[in-house]
């Protein structure tokens, strides 16, 4: 998993609230096997008309938004279903940190696992951010999440809460698996010494 301390990036608008996580990935792409390339099936509903052409009229589909790597949305994202493909697509599409007023929980430690990072800001400040990046012409954002701030160049200045641990993950780039390996040498030792006690025992 990429560490993530500070990223200065183009911000793209989502202005809605209760994005559940079959708007996310939708449930037909859920049968893929791999961990990657859910990204072209991010908001698929939303990003394709029936024909299967990109449709015009959604956010992201926007070329001013090409290449955005923080989402600002609306409340109560990620609800819904506990899938983790909704962490993987946004992962896979580019986005390294979404900002809205709340988040669902399950999602929000999903996220976090896959090293998305997520901000609470109040709906005001939100708003704020949503007006900017939909208004304003390359509209760029800088989250440090060791400083727990977001800013941008016109003076806008907040801080936000994370939960110790999951900042210390997130910085140094650990997943669950990257957590257990840091023990390593210890679980090496301790199978050593397991599997020699049932040799002895054997005997």
């Amino acid at each position: 998993m990429e560490p993530f301390r500070t990223l200065t990036a183009l911000a793209a608008p989502l202005d809605r609230t209760n994005v559940d996580t079959d708007q996310i990935i939708p449930k037909q792409f859920l049968k893929r096997i791999e961990r990657t390339g859910y990204g072209e099936f991010l908001f698929f509903d939303w990003r394709r008309t029936a024909d299967g052409d990109p449709n015009p009229e959604f956010e992201l589909n926007d070329p001013r938004y090409k290449g955005a790597k923080i989402l600002i949305a609306g409340k109560n994202f990620g609800c819904g279903s506990s899938r983790e493909h909704a962490a993987w697509a946004l992962s896979d599409f580019g986005f390294r940190a979404v900002i809205a007023p709340t988040f669902a929980d399950i999602f929000f430690s999903n996220a976090g696992k896959n090293g998305i990072v997520l901000v609470r800001l109040s709906e005001e400040q939100v708003a704020e951010l949503m007006r900017k990046a939909q208004t304003m012409a390359e509209y760029k954002l800088t989250v440090s999440l060791e400083e727990q701030t977001v800013t941008d160049s016109q003076g806008f200045s907040a801080t936000f809460e994370i939960d110790p641990f999951r900042k210390f993950c997130l910085v140094e780039g650990l997943d669950d698996i990257g957590l257990t390996l840091r023990h390593e040498a210890a679980l090496d030792k301790f199978e050593a010494e397991h599997d020699a006690a049932i040799w002895l025992k054997a005997k």
